[in-house]
């Protein structure tokens, strides 16, 4: 019997900055109770979810500190949770952690149709710098707002309900590196969940990329990984025209074969329903990708060992 399981991105359009918590959350239970009505039994939302990109600008004091959330679920938050439980359906959300120890972290939490936190992550691969760029409009600063995540790429179950798929997590710029696909591949990830705030320009300051090509590297880097992989994707997007800040859309749920199954055609409020067959991951895990045959660690060494480029004398 096929596992069947009916998944939805909820692309968000733009999140101003002078936009209401209550008003955001407000758009968010929409869009869960629009994929519900398609049957939808898992919702994957943007990173960064409940407010506006921030690290987009120099922030200090009392409003940099209300973008953060200091416990998961909290009383701001708890309508989406008590809403998604009602359903019967579960989430994933990215949000800007505040910990106890006053650590901050740029995360992602998948919360099960019965309202729990299966799984947990923290963005690894942080993009920008600590320092802003002098005379530029917009910043890229999730350097100096957020820590490197410290969970590493923990696979978890989903629920049972879903038939239990070996799940993983990614956050934005992380879906762009194949070290941190195939740490889930080796744990057999059989759906990857992912959200992201990607600018239509080089956030750092080039002149080369522009929202054409960004959104093709986005969706390639999802569609080549999960292929390598031989895993689902789900990767959504917050899109749009953040007070004068361009985002990509193109939210995409991607197949074990690397085919987008499901596409996102405007940069607004959007809900994507896709119904995957979870035992489609065997093709490719049980052949192409089949780890315990074709890999050669021992010729990976400079995977681990190395983080630059470093060019033969």
């Amino acid at each position: 019997m096929p596992r069947l399981l009916r998944v939805a991105a909820a692309q968000m359009g733009p999140t101003q900055r002078a936009e209401s918590r209550p008003a955001t959350l407000a758009r968010m239970i929409g869009l869960l109770e629009q994929a519900a009505k398609q049957g939808a039994q898992l919702v994957v939302f943007p990173e960064l979810a409940f407010t506006t990109f921030f690290p987009r600008w120099l922030l200090e004091g009392a409003e940099l500190d209300s973008y953060y959330e200091r416990s998961m679920p909290n009383p701001t938050v708890q309508p989406l949770f008590d809403r998604a439980r009602e359903l019967g359906i579960g989430f994933y959300v990215g949000y800007a952690e505040l910990t106890p120890e006053g650590q901050h972290f740029n995360s992602a939490i998948t919360v099960g149709p019965d309202g729990a936190i299966l799984g947990k992550y923290r963005k690894v691969h942080l993009p920008g710098s600590v320092e802003p760029r002098e005379g530029a409009r917009f910043q890229q600063l999730e350097k100096r707002y957020f820590e490197y995540g410290d969970l590493g790429f923990p696979a978890f179950r989903g629920a049972e309900s879903w038939h239990r798929p070996v799940m993983g997590m990614l956050v934005c710029n992380d879906r762009r590196w194949p070290e941190a696909w195939r740490v889930y591949g080796l744990q057999d990830v059989e759906l990857m969940v992912m959200g992201y705030n990607s600018a239509a320009y080089d956030p750092n300051g080039g002149s080369t990329e522009n929202e054409e090509i960004r959104t093709f590297h986005s969706n390639i880097a999802v569609q080549a990984n999960a292929y390598m992989n031989a895993t689902w994707a789900v990767s959504v997007a917050k899109a749009g025209n953040e007070d004068g800040s361009g985002l990509i859309g193109s939210s995409i749920i991607v197949d074990p074969n690397g085919v987008i199954v499901a596409q996102a055609r405007s940069l607004g409020d959007e809900v994507l329903v896709a119904e995957i067959d979870l035992d489609a991951v065997r093709q490719g895990k049980d052949k192409m990708f089949h780890f315990a045959s074709h890999r050669r660690p021992e010729h990976y060494r400079r995977i681990i060992d190395q983080v630059g480029a470093e060019a033969p004398r």
